[in-house]
């Protein structure tokens, strides 16, 4: 049976994944009486999204989470950009003027675990299973009707449903940009590599770009750009992946498949964050390429905002006007993520000797120009998005 909903609240946020969790819990922690609810039965339970840079590690601090987070996670300190053997271009964190000069690779089941766990230590929970059939406004609330006939009226509802969002599909919002053509291969993995570097590579090749990236327990998450992905990629498909693109002069061997899956990207982004007492975030509101691991960090930093502005209107009093400032502040943070990580995706899959040479010459001749390390790094790691270091 679903738990039974509350016929009132003040927000209802629809979607339990990080975004939803880390808006609930800040709302949770602040006073603010907010509803959660899930189509699913229960959370997460693989890794998927498991990058987390530094401006997110910031913003959950807000809410007591970026301490374990580190602490179960693998800290990296550098993305490489590689073809085969050949180093074309180093981003460094090092230097970079934050608290947690790294990117932090944490399974995404983990990161929802330690948000569940700051949810239901402030008194809050997630609903489930409730899947959201209808919502609609009237005056001065939000009515939502579950497929299975309960209603819930709140003052405020956001959608962090996702990339099909139910919410943003009532709103009548539109959802432009466009899909790859391409499909993209998500895998965890155990690999034999002696002296593997600590580190986040992205190997550009004519096939398509691949992510190898570093997991807590000796793990390695691989994602691959293919022209038509298996619906479950086996040992074999990743083996052959990292044949084709990896590196040459020592050969990574693929010990065993702990996951796998395939999924379809598109680049879009919400003309809009707000439709009157319905909001937008994560996924709901932008989708990219995840060549540089952005999507699931700029949701939640989407939602710590939000949060802080539901919370200045609904227990400090402030004017509702304060609720513009949401999509005034984060439109344009992930319009240029969208921007960056489709262009990443373009270079990284040029095709053609020639024009391989030429991007990989171009490459190179950059990586001696400290500020176009500095610029990547900051732009990588989301501090670009903070309006205090710009």
């Amino acid at each position: 049976m679903p738990d039974e909903l509350p016929g009132t609240t003040d927000v209802l946020i629809v979607g339990a994944g990080p975004v939803g969790l880390a808006l609930a819990t800040a709302l949770a922690r602040a006073g603010v009486d907010a509803v959660l609810i899930d189509k699913a039965a229960a959370g997460a339970n693989t890794s998927r999204a498991a990058v987390v840079h530094a401006r997110t590690l910031e913003v959950l601090r807000d809410i007591d989470v970026t301490g374990d987070l580190v602490e179960r996670g693998v800290v990296v300190p550098r993305f490489t950009v590689r073809e085969r053997d050949r180093v074309l271009l180093k981003v460094d964190f090092g230097s970079l003027p934050t608290d947690y000069p790294f990117t932090l690779l944490v399974p995404q089941n983990v990161t929802e675990e330690l948000l569940g766990d700051r949810l239901r230590a402030a008194g809050g929970r997630v609903l489930r299973p409730h899947e959201l059939a209808h919502i609609g406004q009237d005056g001065p609330h939000v009515i939502a009707t579950m497929k299975d006939g309960r209603t819930i009226r709140a003052r405020y509802a956001v959608g962090a449903d996702g990339m099909h969002s139910v919410v943003r599909d009532k709103t009548g919002i539109a959802f432009t940009g466009d899909t790859y053509a391409q499909s993209f291969v998500l895998a965890d993995v155990h690999l034999d590599w002696p002296d593997v570097p600590n580190e986040v590579m992205l190997f550009f090749s004519a096939e398509g770009v691949t992510v190898v990236a570093p997991l807590p327990g000796g793990r390695h998450r691989i994602v691959a750009t293919v022209d038509h992905a298996p619906e479950a990629p086996d040992l074999a498909h990743v083996q052959a992946l990292l044949d084709e693109r990896g590196p040459r002069a020592h050969p990574v061997t693929v010990k065993d498949l702990v996951w796998s899956s395939r999924f379809r990207v598109h680049h879009r982004l919400a003309d809009h964050y707000r439709a009157g007492r319905l909001f937008l975030a994560g996924d709901a509101a932008h989708v990219h390429s995840p060549a540089g691991g952005q999507g699931m960090n700029t949701g939640i930093q989407d939602a710590l905002n939000l949060a802080a502005k539901l919370t200045a209107v609904l227990r400090d009093g402030a004017s509702g006007t304060v609720l513009d400032e949401y999509e005034a502040e984060r439109r344009p943070v992930a319009e240029e993520v969208v921007a960056f990580t489709h262009k990443i995706t373009r270079v990284a899959t040029v095709s053609g000797g020639p024009l391989r040479g030429i991007r990989n010459t171009a490459l190179r001749a950059l990586d001696f120009v400290p500020a176009v390390h500095r610029t990547m790094a900051m732009n990588l790691s989301e501090l670009a998005s903070d309006p205090a270091r710009r």
